[in-house]
């Protein structure tokens, strides 16, 4: 419990970031800019709203899976906060899409605007690196107890090293700098929850 007791503070700034950072991004303010500055269809700016906002979708799905499958405070309040931060943060996402009039999805492969499209398919649903497959999803909604809190520890562990590497790519490549802004974000609280979550797999293991 004492190693999730500090996330629900940092959870509520990252909202409340969260929301100025729409709220800057509507207004037109990115860095001084007069006018909101629409990337292209195929920019790292769209690319990475685009896989980010799938990849932060099949969290919130192992959160809300595992939340039902445990009783046990501390993975399910780690679970929640995981869950209401990436929801908020897809959000945000698609937001900038729709703010940008850009489509939602490419014909490109994912990670194409991280240079990295001509990596091998994704195989039994896992599209990006760090995401679960559908064998594995299957596997934690049919688990529970101690096995379901591992299990979906060790898969938000690779899948946050997945979103970690993402959002560096955008850190390094976006144009946007309220976006940029947020990828920094999600790379400094995710590599926290990596600690955190070693920590409580170390306790259950």
């Amino acid at each position: 419990m004492r190693r999730a007791a500090w996330i629900a503070p940092a959870v509520a700034a990252v909202l409340v970031a969260g929301g100025a950072v729409t709220y800057a991004v509507a207004d037109g303010d990115d860095g001084g800019s007069s006018a909101v500055r629409v990337p292209g269809t195929e920019s790292a700016d769209a690319g990475f709203a685009r896989d980010m906002a799938v990849h932060h979708q099949q969290a919130v799905e192992m959160s809300y899976i595992v939340r039902d499958r445990t009783k046990d405070e501390e993975v399910r309040r780690l679970a929640y906060d995981i869950a209401q931060t990436q929801a908020n943060q897809r959000g945000m996402l698609l937001g900038w899409l729709d703010l940008w009039g850009l489509p939602k999805v490419s014909a490109k492969p994912p990670m194409s605007w991280m240079g990295m499209g001509g990596m091998p398919p994704g195989q039994d649903g896992a599209l990006m690196p760090g995401m679960a497959t559908n064998s594995q999803l299957d596997e934690l909604r049919e688990a529970s107890g101690k096995r379901a809190e591992v299990l979906y520890l060790q898969l938000m562990t690779a899948h946050h090293k997945g979103g970690v590497h993402m959002a560096e790519g955008c850190v390094e490549r976006c144009g946007v700098g309220v976006e940029k802004r947020l990828a920094a974000g999600m790379v400094a609280s995710q590599k926290s929850e990596l600690d955190l979550m070693a920590g409580m797999l170390k306790d259950r293991t």
